[in-house]
């Protein structure tokens, strides 16, 4: 289990970190929804909201596409009568990296150099932000608890570096399957900035526990840092916790619980794509290092850094960057190992016995499928400014002490600081011995050094005092006509028509699983009581019971190969999250056929993921989700 160069946490693990923060009237308008629910012209909408908005970091575009309301963004579908009062908030048509062609006409998938030519804009307009003060890092790393609030909506939660376990150590629970193109864009702007712009969204069983409890004191009693109003109709407040006994209590209480994924997923295997590079690239580059004493380090040499513009918010904390080659890789191993240690299943309480990490457990997801990624170069801010240190420009000869910017944390039980690694590992639990708590006294056999990129950001939400909302994930089939799919699915389920969408929604709510409904050009028709003759033949034997019912699984495994005798890629197959009407209009305008979904059930989610199974690509989506720009984290700065 795990890569044994690398070091692992014990336990769930929240790190403080110090946020980076926009320095704006109203954050609001810098804010934007997560990058994989971006449109085009939503894109166009927030740079209209502000000039520094954070879409320009997360998903950075040409000045063609700026100049052009036709180019569609990178893994966006441009969505079609979509106005400024809405494109803020509203979900996008697709979510997967696709041309807005059909796939005869989608262009070529770029190069790595192509990525970080796009992404390396992005990593300007950082530094460029950083040096003029619109981003401005907070003193002292804290964690930060988040609250969103409106109408029938409120969430708490706490947002931190998240330490990075192995999925087979049972820690942190992926529950859907992931596909190589969304991560090979995403370690392009992580590796290329060094940074994480937003965070992923986890859900835990708090249990009422201390950390809950300090979440809903500091929401209930203390002056937020931030209060921002979207156009969604939500409040988003931030707080910082900074008190040492705080948050160790936090971390005590996080340690032995489990986490499930509930957004994120592409990110989160990203993260450790990004942690195993790193380590390559700094195990390659430094000498063998004595192993450290209690004494703090020495500053890192910056006389290879330019000097920077004096900043009253910026300490000395920050000022070496971790050296870092910004080459993106194939996520040829996305994912990871089995292990056979059993955890509590983190709603239940029950024990199960894990099954090895895949990428993918259908033929759907090829790790080692080309990847779509997104092309061109976009449009910033010119760099012209000195460099910022805490953002990289280009790869700087590595020294040992780059590795030990971590130093001056509170004190996380299980997560040594940089400078204690070697000589606490064993102690904490991180080691070279794929987190075994071993170590080895074997001098040639060097520890691996705990940097940023062993965490990542994420927020953190108690599914007990904050149950989650689950909406559903539509399909949108480009080129198969709507009379074609309902004259082949007539050989293997039962078909009612309908005059309109509202009627077969209505049936469709109504219906027993699995059942979908088909609509486009020309009517609306229910699918229901599949053959199951047919049906058994078509799912999988090594899945579970519960797995094969789903309706997400039904689709991928029968509908889709079957049924209709295609694949369910991300050429072949467009994701329209959460709007019926959108993914109609999809249908349409490309020829093709929108299958219209129920959203899986809470219980069947976790229940899966427990047994250490991933439910179909793009079945789930876990809601409210963070808003992108309130607190970023670069890794020199963390």
């Amino acid at each position: 289990m795990g890569t044994p160069e690398l070091p692992m946490p014990d336990g769930l693990v929240l790190r403080p970190f110090r946020g980076v923060r926009f320095a704006v009237e109203d954050p609001a308008k810098v804010t934007s929804p997560p990058y994989d629910l971006i449109s085009d012209a939503d894109v166009d909408a927030l740079l209209d909201s502000h000039p520094n908005n954070v879409v320009r970091l997360i998903l950075p575009r040409s000045p063609r596409d700026d100049s052009s309301a036709n180019s569609p963004a990178p893994h966006r579908q441009q969505e079609p009568n979509q106005t400024p009062s809405t494109a803020s908030h509203r979900p996008s048509a697709d979510v997967e990296p696709a041309s807005t062609q059909q796939q005869a006409s989608a262009p070529p998938t770029p190069s790595g150099t192509g990525l970080e030519t796009r992404y390396a804009k992005a990593r300007d307009t950082l530094r460029a932000w950083l040096d003029s003060g619109v981003l401005v890092p907070d003193d002292v790393p804290a964690l930060y608890v988040y609250e969103q609030s409106g109408p029938n909506v409120l969430q708490r939660g706490l947002i931190g570096d998240m330490g990075l376990a192995d999925p087979g150590q049972r820690i942190i629970l992926p529950h859907e399957d992931v596909m190589p193109g969304p991560i090979t864009d995403r370690l392009a702007l992580m590796s290329t900035t060094q940074a994480n712009l937003e965070p992923i969204f986890l859900l835990y069983n708090g249990d009422n526990g201390t950390a809950t409890r300090l979440v809903d004191e500091v929401a209930s009693k203390r002056r937020p840092l931030v209060s921002a109003h979207t156009e969604d109709g939500l409040r988003h407040r931030l707080w910082a916790i900074t008190d040492t006994s705080e948050i160790n209590a936090i971390n005590a209480d996080l340690h032995d619980r489990q986490a499930l994924i509930a957004d994120g997923h592409h990110r989160y295997a990203t993260y450790r794509v990004l942690q195993r590079q790193e380590h390559v690239t700094h195990r390659s580059a430094q000498p063998e290092q004595p192993t450290p004493t209690t004494a703090r380090p020495e500053p890192p040499d910056l006389r290879q850094t330019p000097p920077s513009p004096p900043r009253t918010s910026t300490s000395e904390a920050h000022l070496s960057p971790p050296d870092t080659t910004p080459k993106p890789q194939s996520p040829t191993a996305v994912e990871a190992e089995p292990a056979d240690v059993p955890k509590a299943h983190p709603f239940t309480g029950t024990a199960t016995t894990p099954e090895a990490e895949q990428p993918a457990t259908t033929s759907t997801a090829r790790p080692d499928a080309t990847s779509e990624a997104p092309s061109s170069s976009s449009d910033v801010e010119p760099a012209a400014q000195m460099p910022h240190p805490a953002i990289p420009s280009e790869p700087q000869p590595s020294s040992p002490s780059e590795n030990l910017a971590l130093d001056g944390k509170p004190p996380i039980p299980h997560v040594p600081i940089a400078s204690q690694v070697s000589a606490t590992s064993a102690a904490t639990g991180v080691s070279g011995e794929a987190g075994s708590g071993r170590s080895s006294g074997d001098r040639s056999t060097p520890h691996p050094v705990v940097g940023p990129w062993d965490f990542g950001l994420a927020l953190l939400v108690d599914s007990t005092a904050y149950p989650p909302n689950l909406q559903a994930i539509h399909r949108v089939i480009p080129g198969l006509p709507l009379a074609e799919a309902v004259a082949k699915a007539r050989a293997a389920w039962r078909v009612q028509d309908f005059d309109d969408l509202a009627q077969g929604l209505a049936a469709l709510k109504e219906a027993a699983e699995p059942a979908f409904l088909l609509a486009g050009e020309g009517g609306t028709h229910l699918l229901t009581n599949p053959d199951p003759v047919q049906l058994a033949r078509a799912m999988p034997p090594d899945h579970s019971d519960r797995w094969n019912s789903l309706n997400t699984s039904v689709l991928t495994e029968f509908v889709l190969p079957k049924v209709w005798g295609m694949r369910d890629d991300e050429q072949a197959v467009r994701i329209v999250h959460h709007d019926t009407d959108a993914a109609v209009r999809l249908a349409i305008r490309t020829g093709g056929t929108a299958v219209l979904l129920r959203p899986l059930a809470v219980d069947d989610v976790l229940a899966v993921a427990a047994g250490g199974e991933r439910v179909p690509r793009k079945s789930t989506s876990f809601g409210p989700k963070p808003r992108t720009g309130l607190v970023l984290r670069t890794f020199a700065i963390d």
